[in-house]
């Protein structure tokens, strides 16, 4: 474009985000004369670049502006005054290297009566936050203030923003008490204080924000008692009360707040007394910690009523008694440490049964007997017993003294029989197996190479260390439990490629990479991530070294582009309502390849808007088959427990109902999956989202809303570009009968039964037909 020929008072909108891993960032600094250059300009986009200087002042001459969005650059100095901008309604100046100055720009946003969002976290403001704020208005609903230098006191003022649904001003140097005012912003989401200096006790007024769903206040100087009045927040999902200095006893108020269900951290105090028997009362609770403290008592029997945990942390307490039995009901739980205490007891031998346990850390208690045999206690690395000085063992490799008879049937042994021959046994045998795990562990390195896609061709280790540059940060692109992915350029092909490393000090990462090489060699399809090659090799160092080069998807993961406030690293625009077809035709198609085309069959296990990347033509590949099972039909190929469910598989929200209950994984998980992506896309909603409390999920809020109120859950985007006045009457009409198939076809893929679901040859022939009547209309 030739600046000079351009007609400038006719640019509404300049976009150049670049939010997304790309090498294409934009450089330089902005026109000091933009502003006036392009007076009628509503929205300046530019995020994710690598432009710096100031912001200049002649923006405030644009006085439609109405998105100002510069995040993610190197942007410096003071913040000019925009207090022109009467029309403002979204300002993210957000992780630059801004400075406060005077804090004058912040007073003329008083002038802005319409600024919804504020966003300037991650700079470096200094000082303390201006009396001023309080006169923003009262629109305004999103406030980011955190990491940045900020000191003193939160100004009470803060309190006359009723509008406010988000605060963070976590990661500064703030001091003082929490301001009792925030009882008057009844509108309050999330109130993200964590990381300063806050002082005092959490006041009782905090208990008013019944719309509260998130209350982070952890790494603080905070002290009393935890305020029972938290029980009026009855829709929090998530509480982070950890590293303070509260004291007494939790409160079992807190327990009443059923919508727990992320996590509940009140680790690092000086809690004392029982842990209350209503804990069992938090059915949906993820995580759980109070480790660290001074409880004692036993741990409540209730526990085993928290069926969705995955992760307890009891350790560094007073905690005795036996394990309780009731915890074989966690068959979902993945960490579990309940180290330092005093318990005692056997083990339960149902640990050794949770097929999702990856960690579990006993050590230090008083706990006797013989350590169970099966699952955790397999792996030698992931069970922590040390400490525990009356426990014996039936293998050498838990360092344990081994259990020769059962303590009912021992016998009189001669002492010098009773001592030399365990330590001589288990000084044998360790040698034996330490010098077999030596000499196998290269063999092991590379035994995926050797079964599963030894048709691809290695790349060595030096080879991504080169693509990735070191494996640099910035060439990060997603991250899972499991691994990293990284942007790599791959010289010889000239080509940008994906490439997930895997990090095998996380219990389940090796077997999770023999998976997905697995799963890779027996399926081709070009809506699946397809593998390029891989690499199973040592790094420098000697550690073990695994990784697969995957396609490269320039346009993310649908998830970032279903809920872009939340993933503002991505690009802004919504996805079309054509768009939204075409991807979940690509995902029916993958599905019907891996029912129905693959041999053995597959089923994916864990299918999520994330695990759906987008190419440059916004074409879906479904990806991460780290959980992906083949079903095969001869049940002499394979024994049932290759199949069959100990607990929950997949990602809460989108796994099916019936394999929380320990059913086999089965075609039918699919598209109960793939159904709630349906109802997602159409309504915007996560379904884990805080407003599902009480018994009501994504299906029965759709279910509740068609026909005749569909439009009020419908995502935003969608009326905007389908249902607005200037459109004529029939077009109207016509989509709204494509958003209601679409919800028809979500709700039939998520009832409860699987035998209702319908078979994925439906669902492919249906998305067909809904594009198509779609399509014809459109043109």
């Amino acid at each position: 474009m030739v600046l000079s020929h351009t007609p400038y008072h006719r640019v509404l909108a300049l976009r150049s985000s670049a939010y997304r891993a790309t090498p294409y960032k934009l450089v330089g600094t902005i026109p000091a004369n933009l502003g006036s250059t392009l007076p009628n300009i509503t929205e300046l986009v530019i995020g994710g670049n690598q432009f710096e200087g100031q912001i200049p002042n002649s923006l405030a001459n644009a006085s439609n502006l109405q998105t100002l969005d510069i995040r993610s650059n190197l942007f410096s100095g003071h913040i000019p005054s925009l207090g022109l901008l009467s029309e403002l309604k979204m300002l993210d100046l957000g992780t630059n290297m801004l400075q406060a100055g005077d804090w004058t720009f912040l007073s003329s946003l008083t002038n802005c009566p319409q600024l919804k969002s504020l966003s300037l976290d991650f700079n470096g403001f200094e000082g303390k936050i201006p009396i001023s704020i309080g006169n923003l208005s009262k629109s305004l609903e999103e406030l980011h203030l955190m990491a940045n230098q900020l000191t003193g006191d939160i100004p009470s003022e803060i309190g006359k923003l009723t509008g406010l649904t988000v605060i963070t001003l976590g990661m500064n140097g703030l001091t003082g008490h929490i301001p009792d005012t925030l009882q008057n912003l009844q509108n309050l989401s999330v109130l993200s204080l964590s990381k300063n200096k806050l002082s005092g006790e959490i006041p009782q007024s905090i208990g008013k924000l019944e719309q509260l769903t998130e209350l982070h206040l952890r790494e603080n100087e905070l002290t009393g008692r935890i305020p029972t009045s938290l029980a009026g927040c009855k829709n929090l999902v998530q509480l982070n009360l950890s590293s303070n200095s509260f004291h007494g006893s939790i409160p079992q108020e807190l327990f009443s707040i059923s919508t727990l269900s992320i996590s509940l951290d009140l680790s690092n105090n000086q809690l004392t007394g029982d842990i209350p028997m209503e804990i069992g009362k938090l059915i949906n609770l993820n995580s759980l910690s109070i480790s660290n403290n001074q409880l004692s008592g036993e741990i409540p029997s209730n526990l085993g009523n928290c069926l969705l945990l995955q992760s307890l942390h009891l350790e560094a307490n007073f905690l005795n008694g036996h394990i309780p039995s009731s915890l074989i009901n966690l068959r979902g739980i993945v960490e579990m440490d309940l180290s330092q205490n005093n318990l005692s007891g056997e083990i339960p031998e149902f640990f050794g049964s949770f097929s999702s346990l990856k960690i579990l850390n006993l050590s230090f208690n008083n706990l006797i007997g013989p350590v169970p045999k099966g699952g955790v206690f397999d792996n030698s690395s992931a069970v922590c017993i040390q400490g525990n000085n009356k426990l014996c063992a039936s293998s050498p490799m838990l360092q344990l003294p081994l259990c020769v008879e059962s303590p009912s049937k021992r016998k009189k042994t001669p002492y010098i029989f009773a001592i030399l021959v365990p330590v001589t046994t288990i000084v044998i045998i360790t040698m034996a197996c330490l010098i077999t795990i030596l000499l196998k562990k290269r063999y092991k390195a590379r035994q995926p190479i050797n079964q599963s896609l030894k048709q691809f061709k290695s790349f060595s280790y030096h080879d991504l260390f080169k693509a990735t540059y070191g494996f640099s940060s910035s060439n990060i692109i997603g991250s899972g439990r499991f691994g990293l992915v990284y942007r790599g350029y791959i010289e010889s092909d000239v080509s940008i490629v994906a490439i997930k490393v895997f990090r095998l000090d996380q219990f389940g990462a090796p077997n999770n990479f023999i998976a997905e090489c697995e799963a890779f060699r027996n399926i081709r399809h070009r809506n699946l991530i397809r593998v390029i090659s891989l690499c199973s090799t040592f790094d420098p160092a000697g550690n073990e070294f695994k990784a697969l080069i995957l396609e490269h998807m320039a346009n993310g993961n649908l998830e970032s582009w279903l809920h872009p406030k939340r993933n503002k690293q991505i690009p802004k625009e919504p996805l079309s309502l054509a768009s939204r077809l075409s991807i979940a035709m690509d995902i029916a198609v993958a599905l019907d390849y891996l029912h129905n085309q693959c041999s053995p069959p597959l089923v994916h296990c864990d299918l999520k808007p994330s695990n759906v990347l987008l190419d440059d033509e916004m074409v879906a590949h479904v990806s991460d088959f780290g959980l992906a099972k083949f079903l095969y039909n001869d049940s002499s190929m394979a024994s049932s427990t290759s199949y069959s469910m100990a607990g929950p598989r997949g990602s809460i929200g989108y796994i099916a109902p019936e394999y929380a209950m320990g059913c086999k994984i089965s075609f039918e998980g699919d598209i109960y999956s793939y159904g709630i992506i349906l109802l997602e896309m159409i309504t915007g909603m996560y379904p884990t989202d805080e407003m599902f409390t009480d018994g009501m999920n994504l299906h029965k809020m759709v279910l509740s809303a068609i026909p005749h109120k569909i439009t009020e859950i419908l995502e935003p985007s969608l009326t905007k570009d389908y249902l607005g006045e200037d459109r004529d009457h029939e077009l109207v009409e016509l989509t709204m009968c494509t958003v209601m198939q679409l919800a028809e076809l979500g709700l039939r893929c998520t009832v409860t039964l699987p035998k209702d679901r319908p078979k994925i040859k439906d669902v492919y022939t249906e998305i067909i037909s809904i594009q198509s009547m779609f399509s014809a209309l459109n043109n």
